[in-house]
């Protein structure tokens, strides 16, 4: 099936309009905000989630989380319009709509959320919706291998990210990201290497960096309204958030520093190689987004107001620009049926207003003046100067730079205004759904490049500030700087990113070359994905042998190696036996099941070994008659009776023991028995000599009659203190009932069946 809509479907209004008004709902909702967040007061609420582990639901609201959240739900509601159109027709679009709108609020919890570990929940939600919207065309398999790849390579930088959150929580005493950074950076505090590994695991895996590049490429395997979001502002920006929101904790070390500005610059670079290097647009794009988390990483670096600032003037045009782009490709896909970019050109006297938006994006992009991506480019050098490795950002933001000037003519101006291709269909103007987002977000690049100062007074400024833990003193945000170094390095870039546009041809040959000859990563990830089914399925055959014994032996003895390490590990004091008080009838009962017990292991006959295992319980149940509890006593004598009546059924069936090797186990099974039964006495003992805690049973004396008016306690506490409890431990029964009646049942029919056949 086709990725886009059939021109002449109906309109899927409900579901696109609907989330579509949602959508914009919450962004009108946050943009109250900007002018109490641009004063310098965050705003939080606090929901009390599970108060034991100190873990609320936090949400917090100050410049950082505000920025994200505008372009969440702005470039949201574009995105959800033009989606309506761009999948109409398409017989499974309410699913589609759904898994996009449940991404759009897992993205809201993550960059609102406070707490770490409900950061990590909504972290995990966008993993999980991703992967839907990427496998969306599920019958593709192209589609199902990548949004698996994109599946488990996050998922499993998740569950690195959660023990460092949990090493945080341990180490800092909270889990609340605002008290974290209010104290300072953690750099030099014991296990910050570990937690700072940890954080840059599951924020370059989310993020995309080199080595975890290779997943988001093929991201494109979704709709384009889905590459659309994701790259502009949603998860692919989740590491980057991260980063951004933890920096006032983690940075201030030599580690932060050199781990982040060399990442970050290698990924720009490579991926900026990579983008010129494809002829797909939206593979193009794909890793132009690439370059830019790569330089938003890069910039992340530093703790200079300058460097801060570049980061998040960056990522503001970044968002704006590349959702205008990706939408802009659809409606060219739409229309023509192609993104290949050696077949597009002369689109617009056909697509005036799509060529409009794609020119304004690309000048954003490429980074001309007034828009705000000159503005962008001009801090990122003036930050570039101020970092520490400035002798090796400058040059790579350079490079960076001019690859994505000349990326933006490939895709912003030659389709348009490049000479006339030969296209598979006749081009049209898209419909006015499709249009509105890329215009608006065009209008939008030009708008804040020409007003700089409303700009980082309500955006950036508050952003900064939150980024760097402390009011920023702004006036970097200008659209004329004067005539200084970060100017010419502009000019150099304006320079160097045209002979790029015009040597593009050759140049994308050479690196096709070069690239042929380079290692494949993609490739790899599924030889290592097959690797690792083959060690899984070893894995399986040698635990899961299917004998019963070996996992029962396995688990007594995983138990008593435990248990016995810790009764070494602790200081559990002398024993006090106290077996002189014993009458005749305790010795009788503990001797009547010692006797039981010996005849179990010493037999060969199944029902010999029955016998013995009833002359244990009925033991059992003789303690609990001479200390008090007949109730439970009876319990006991029925549970032994039904015991033994089952198995003595099932044992009409089974064949009879091997002497033989039924002894070449005893020794084992004994000394383990022998172990598991010393172990549990040390420890009851150990118990019982400690002063016994009457906390508890004083409360269910006093509230027996009182709240439940029971006279009976343990039967009150089974049945009111411990409702639930009780309950699913009757569901568990009535489950298993009710499948040991549905194996019966299909036995019954196979053998009816048998028989008929015969």
């Amino acid at each position: 099936m086709a990725e886009h809509s059939d021109p002449n479907a109906p309109w899927k209004t409900p579901s696109g309009i609907g989330t579509s008004v949602v959508t914009a709902a919450l962004f009108v909702f946050f943009l109250q905000y900007l002018p109490v967040v641009a004063a310098g007061e965050p705003v939080r609420w606090v929901i009390p989630w599970i108060p034991s582990l100190d873990i609320n639901l936090t949400f917090w609201i100050d410049g950082l989380s505000l920025m994200f959240a505008l372009l969440i739900t702005g470039i949201g509601a574009m995105v959800m319009l033009y989606a309506a159109k761009y999948l109409a027709g398409h017989p499974q679009y309410d699913r589609f709509a759904l898994y996009l709108f449940s991404f759009m609020l897992s993205m809201l919890g993550l960059v609102l959320a406070d707490n770490l570990i409900a950061l990590f929940v909504f972290w995990e939600l966008t993993t999980f919706t991703s992967y839907l919207l990427i496998g969306f065309t599920h019958t593709d398999p192209k589609s199902r291998r990548n949004a698996l790849q994109a599946l488990l390579l996050t998922a499993a930088g998740g569950l690195a990210l959660l023990a460092g959150f949990i090493l945080i929580g341990i180490t800092q005493g909270t889990f609340e990201m605002s008290e974290l950074n209010a104290a300072g950076s953690i750099a030099g505090q014991p296990f910050y290497l570990g937690i700072l590994i940890l954080v840059l695991l599951g924020a370059f895996t989310k993020s995309a960096q080199v080595p975890f590049h290779f997943w988001l490429p093929n991201a494109m395997a979704a709709p384009t309204p889905v590459s659309a979001y994701l790259h502009s502002a949603t998860m692919v920006k989740g590491g980057v958030y991260l980063l951004a929101r933890m920096h006032p904790s983690l940075s201030g070390s030599d580690v932060w520093v050199w781990v982040l500005t060399i990442f970050g610059a290698v990924t720009a670079v490579f991926a900026s190689f990579m983008a010129l290097r494809q002829t797909d647009l939206k593979q193009t794009l794909a890793y132009t987004t690439l370059m830019a988390l790569g330089t938003l990483i890069m910039f992340l670096a530093g703790s200079t107001g300058y460097a801060i600032t570049a980061a998040m003037t960056f990522l503001l045009v970044h968002s704006l620009y590349k959702a205008g782009l990706f939408l802009m490709i659809g409606v060219v896909d739409h229309a023509t049926h192609t993104r290949d970019a050696n077949l597009l050109g002369g689109l617009r006297s056909a697509m005036p207003v799509t060529a409009m938006a794609a020119a304004a994006a690309g000048l954003a992009m490429a980074g001309i003046p007034p828009f705000l991506g000159f503005i962008a480019k001009e801090v990122a050098y003036a930050g570039a100067l101020e970092m520490r490795l400035w002798l090796f950002v400058v040059p790579m933001a350079l490079v960076a730079f001019a690859l994505m000037f000349a990326v933006a003519g490939i895709v912003a101006y030659k389709p348009f205004f490049g000479p006339q291709g030969k296209l598979p269909h006749e081009p049209h103007e898209g419909p006015w759904p499709m249009l509105l987002g890329p215009v608006t977000l065009g209008v939008l690049g030009l708008l804040f490049g020409l007003m700089p100062g409303l700009t980082a007074y309500f955006l950036i400024e508050p952003a900064v500030a939150a980024v760097m833990g402390a009011p920023d003193t702004g006036g970097r945000v200008k659209l004329w700087a004067g005539f200084n170094l970060p100017l010419l390095l502009s000019l150099i870039t304006f320079a160097l990113g045209f002979v790029l546009y015009r040597v593009h041809l050759d140049l994308r040959a050479r690196l096709a070359r070069i690239e042929a000859r380079a290692p494949d990563l993609d490739a790899g990830w599924d030889v290592f994905l097959d690797r690792f089914m083959a060690l899984a399925k070893g894995q399986t055959r040698l635990i899961q042998t299917g004998v019963l014994r070996q996992y029962m032996f396995t688990t007594f003895a995983v138990f008593a190696v435990t248990v016995f390490i810790t009764l070494l590990a602790r200081d559990v004091g002398g024993l006090t036996l106290g077996f002189g008080g014993l009458s005749f009838m305790e010795w009788g009962v503990a001797a009547l099941i010692v006797a039981g017990t010996v005849l179990v292991l010493l037999t060969s006959s199944r029902i010999v070994a029955l016998v013995g295992l009833g002359v244990v319980g009925i033991g059992v149940a003789l303690i609990f008659i001479m200390y008090s509890a007949p109730d439970v006593a009876i319990t006991q004598l029925l549970v032994e009776l039904l015991v033994v009546v089952l198995l003595a059924l099932a044992f009409l069936k089974m064949p009879n023991l091997d002497p033989s090797g039924a002894q070449s186990h005893s020794f084992a099974n004994a000394v383990l028995a022998g172990a598991v039964g010393v172990l549990t006495t040390v420890v009851v003992l150990l118990v019982v000599d400690q002063p016994f805690d009457r906390r508890l049973s004083d409360f269910f004396e006093a509230a027996s009659w009182t709240e439940a008016f029971g006279r009976n306690i343990v039967n009150v506490i089974l049945v009111d203190f411990r409702t639930l409890d009780t309950f699913g431990e009757i569901a568990v029964v009535l489950i298993a009932a009710l499948g040991a009646f549905a194996l019966l049942k299909g036995a019954a029919r196979a053998r009816v069946g048998k028989e008929d056949r015969e």
